[in-house]
């Protein structure tokens, strides 16, 4: 099918950050520093959850998957990102993208799904504590992360298979700097109708059904903390569950301005999708672990067998 899709077109050559091409060596060593960070922070919080058993509870079960994920994802990314940045000529050939493509599309619509699954977690801990431990079974926590993945297996192969009935055989320059889906779409010579219907049809599902998910979990969160009539408790619920909603809203608000507006610039979408896919990857080791003192704790545990 590539083959046939792609009997002109057989690479493409990303743009990039070409209007600032005098950047490029800063904009790798940012990069690299991003990816490193990513990396590591995910890997590490993976060890951690795994050699300490408190932490083997549902919602560190969620979190390794999370980190699992980041490291999946920012890989499908950054190591292309950072190759072509040192390149004159960024070329990838049709096959190379229609993989990149599918892995990224994946792996963003898993993280959308186990971040809604995360925040039905926290909704049964503190708004149903009772009944916690028995609701958020360890089975009940692998087919909630299972489900995830498979959404975001099967959301990809509808939009891959969509992409792949395309005809390339004009253009091949992407304003972009790796594979998606709108700037792909601009440079087929055949009719794109049916994709950016399926693309607003299925990421407008998957990010409504997944937001509101999170909207209404944290709602009932809400209410549930203002009921707390301790201060300290207060603000521990409310501090581990603010953590939880700055990441969703950064990546919510990064896909909703890429997919469903399609009128914004160029270098707006950039900037939107170095958000989802570079820097989101990195800040989630933050935000989800070293503000809390659970990981605190067990990270000061971990040095002092060390």
């Amino acid at each position: 099918m590539a083959d046939r899709n792609s009997s002109r077109v057989r690479e493409f050559v990303f743009m990039g950050f070409s209007d600032h091409p005098e950047m490029a060596a800063i904009l790798f060593a940012l990069f690299l520093v991003n990816y490193l960070i990513t990396i590591l922070g995910n890997l590490g919080i993976l060890i951690l959850i795994r050699v300490d058993a408190s932490l083997h509870t549902p919602m560190y079960f969620f979190l390794s998957n999370l980190s699992f994920l980041d490291i999946c994802y920012s890989t499908t990314i950054s190591p292309r990102l950072l190759t072509d940045l040192l390149m004159e000529k960024k070329v990838i050939t049709f096959n190379e993208c229609i993989i990149q493509f599918y892995f990224y599309i994946t792996f963003a619509t898993t993280e959308c799904y186990l971040l809604a699954a995360m925040a039905y977690d926290r909704y049964m801990a503190i708004c149903s504590p009772l009944t916690y431990t028995i609701t958020m079974s360890h089975k009940a926590c692998v087919c909630l992360v299972a489900g995830s993945y498979i959404a975001g297996s099967v959301n990809s192969m509808i939009h891959t298979g969509c992409l792949t009935r395309l005809s390339f055989c004009g253009p091949n320059v992407i304003d972009h700097f790796f594979c998606e889906g709108p700037p792909l779409f601009q440079l087929s010579c055949s009719d794109t109708s049916v994709n950016l219907y399926v693309m607003f049809a299925f990421v407008g599902f998957n990010l409504v059904i997944t937001h509101l998910t999170v909207l209404i979990s944290y709602s009932y969160i809400a209410v549930t903390i203002l009921r707390i009539r301790s201060a300290e408790g207060r603000h521990k619920a409310f501090s581990t569950c603010s953590s939880h909603l700055l990441a969703v809203i950064i990546l919510y608000g990064s896909f909703f301005f890429m997919y469903l507006q399609p009128s914004s610039s160029t270098e707006g979408k950039k900037v939107a999708s170095l958000l989802y896919a570079v820097v989101i990857p990195m800040l989630n080791p933050l935000i989800y672990s070293l503000r809390n003192k659970e990981v605190k704790s067990a990270l000061r545990r971990a040095m002092n067998r060390g």
